[in-house]
């Protein structure tokens, strides 16, 4: 693939004579510099190193600036990066290309007036309505110090990296499979903001594609076995919710495949959404060459209820094993799948996955637990991280595996790992730490089966939540805290009053003591929807920057103020109130893709 790439932009004095040639060693270092510190530091989701280009030349005026833009038209360059540690000419040579995300680094020297270029520069940004991130040091370097700063690296990076996930889901497709799902609002897939905002094309495909495929043969038989024996292998049953019941004839007329062949069908519909949403060469051999193309997928969503579901084995075991950093064939990249094609949810899962490079995790955000409920309920109350109280996020069993926080670093701590980090120790480590309960069928009448587990580490992760608001557009809302190891007499009786076959997650938000982070309840009173969505680590601020690019504003985060970067026409709309400044600047610029 043509990956999207970071444009370094080398700009310099354009007075020859002396002056440039002086600075032209000096400059090129610091593009260098930039593109080793990005293509060391940062992955696209497929594992591979982030590559940069390097300007042809060093830009002193217009003439060279056209010679680099043409130059970076040919490389698929979705963002720039401008560079310099002089004085040069503003209007002549900034990045005036519409369609990329643009930064400038001005090195903070005394012997040359970097900052003035970078002050002048962002200025004409501001005026030609091409908003760009300012890159500058706190601290002044001597002219001769090629190191990057701490906090200069730090911004470069969450550029980069903020960039590269624009840059990766553009001209890709969000795949619905079915449509809504129970009134689900997210459900409601809105094809004008994935385009206008995003860059992704929306396609549905109707759920009876899959009993199309199955029913004529369309997937890869040879990986069918190999998959199947790894379920039978390593996906041990748990507890079966059905036994004893009298179900009514409603229920049991509706179960049209037999209990003891439900994984053989689920292996066959997974391999096959799979294959829907990516493609497939082995079926072109098959001849199915339609088939073998797939849709150029970045992210999807499966309805299941209640139209599959009410007759046919839910898509959970799909969902959780698409959005895990592994399947039957190893490690892999995790694929963004939403539940009850939740779309709103399925871009949150997109948005984290991408600047974490961890898998997603999908939730309902069920219900608020103040330490007080939880000692009236299990006689005791919460201490640590969850000693304000937690949110009980569950889910019907679709959860990605990593989620249980089964695998551990080099010093023993329970961690979410990229999919390129994944040995068979923590593929093995999840699977023991999950079993798959049958379906009840008293929801799901169809059967199928549920990722059941408890996760039972304390890890720093995200929350997240894409929502769709008549009047503002698209938000953002983010919760950066913990995951909560509750002792097991709180576990095991608060678990046990939603379904005790759905995988488990205590969330424990950071409270700021202001706004929706007064205290875990305005949290979740502030939760714009039934769902949500965890990936590793505390994101927030990269979230952030992303969602500055692509225009969308944050709605509710817990990011410290120091952390937050967005380009530096923001400031024009207000310094007092950021939250204020990025409703009106995304309003004023509008979309990325408009």
């Amino acid at each position: 693939m043509l990956y999207p790439k970071i444009g370094i932009r080398p700009v310099i004095d354009g007075r020859w004579g002396g002056v440039r040639e002086s600075l032209e060693n000096q400059t090129m270092r610091m593009a260098e510099n930039a593109a080793k510190l990005i293509s060391e530091n940062l992955k696209y989701p497929d594992g591979t190193p982030v590559q940069c280009v390097i300007g042809c030349t060093t830009i002193g005026g217009g003439a060279e600036a056209a010679r680099v833009a043409e130059q970076f038209s040919t490389q698929n360059v979705t963002a720039t990066l401008s560079v310099t540690p002089c004085w040069c000419y503003g209007t002549e040579t900034f990045d005036m290309d519409p369609n990329t995300i643009k930064a400038v680094w001005g090195f903070n020297g005394t012997e040359r007036p970097g900052a003035v270029y970078l002050a002048a520069v962002l200025a004409a940004h501001a005026q030609r309505g091409l908003p760009a991130f300012s890159i500058y040091g706190h601290d002044v370097q001597e002219a001769n110090d090629d190191t990057i700063p701490d906090d200069v690296a730090e911004k470069i990076l969450r550029f980069a990296r903020g960039a590269v996930a624009a840059g990766w889901m553009k001209n890709k497709a969000y795949v619905n499979i079915g449509a809504v799902t129970m009134g689900i609002a997210g459900s409601f897939c809105d094809a004008g903001v994935l385009q206008k905002y995003f860059g992704i094309r929306a396609e549905w495909v109707d759920e009876v594609e899959i009993l199309r495929r199955i029913s004529i043969g369309i997937y890869d038989h040879d990986e069918y076995e190999k998959a199947l024996a790894w379920v039978r292998e390593n996906c041990k049953e748990g507890f079966d919710k059905n036994l004893g019941k009298n179900l009514p004839p409603v229920i049991t007329k509706s179960k049209i495949v037999p209990a003891d062949k439900d994984w053989e069908f689920i292996v066959k519909m997974t391999l096959i959404i799979r294959d829907i949403l990516y493609g497939n060469p082995r079926l072109d051999e098959m001849g199915w060459h339609e088939e073998a193309l797939g849709r150029n997928a970045v992210v999807g969503g499966f309805q299941g209820q209640r139209q599959w579901t009410d007759w046919l084995p839910n898509a959970d075991f799909t969902e959780a094993i698409m959005a895990s950093t592994f399947d039957w064939n190893g490690p892999k990249a995790p694929t963004p799948f939403a539940t009850e094609n939740d779309t709103c949810n399925g871009i949150a899962m997109m948005l984290g996955s991408l600047v974490s490079g961890s898998a997603p995790c999908f939730h309902d955000v069920r219900t608020y637990w103040s330490p007080e409920a939880c000692e009236r309920v299990t006689g005791q109350k919460p201490d640590g991280v969850a000693a304000n109280g937690f949110i009980h996020l569950i889910n019907s069993g679709a959860t990605a595996l990593d989620g249980s926080g089964a695998c551990v670093d080099a010093m023993g701590n329970h961690v979410m790992k990229p999919f390129w980090e994944m040995t068979d120790a923590d593929i093995k480590a999840c699977l023991n730490a999950t079993d798959w309960c049958r379906a009840d069928y008293e929801y799901f009448r169809g059967g199928g089966y549920s990722s059941h587990f408890r996760c039972k580490a304390e890890m720093p992760v995200t929350m997240l939540r894409f929502n769709i608001v008549e009047g503002i557009g698209p938000v953002l809302q983010i919760a950066e805290g913990w995951t909560a190891d509750l002792p097991d007499e709180i576990h095991n009786t608060i678990d046990k009053r939603t379904d005790p076959t759905w995988p488990t997650t205590w969330f424990c938000p950071r409270l700021t003591g202001q706004g929706a982070f007064t205290d875990v309840y305005s949290v979740m009173a502030n939760w714009g929807a039934n769902h949500g969505v965890t990936v590793y680590g505390h994101v927030g601020a990269d979230l952030i920057t992303l969602a500055s690019m692509l225009r969308i504003p944050v709605t509710m985060h817990n990011v410290p103020a120091e952390k937050v970067y967005r380009p530096h026409a923001w400031a024009s709309f207000g310094t007092q109130d950021q939250q204020a400044a990025d409703y009106a600047a995304c309003k004023q610029y509008g979309p990325l893709y408009r």
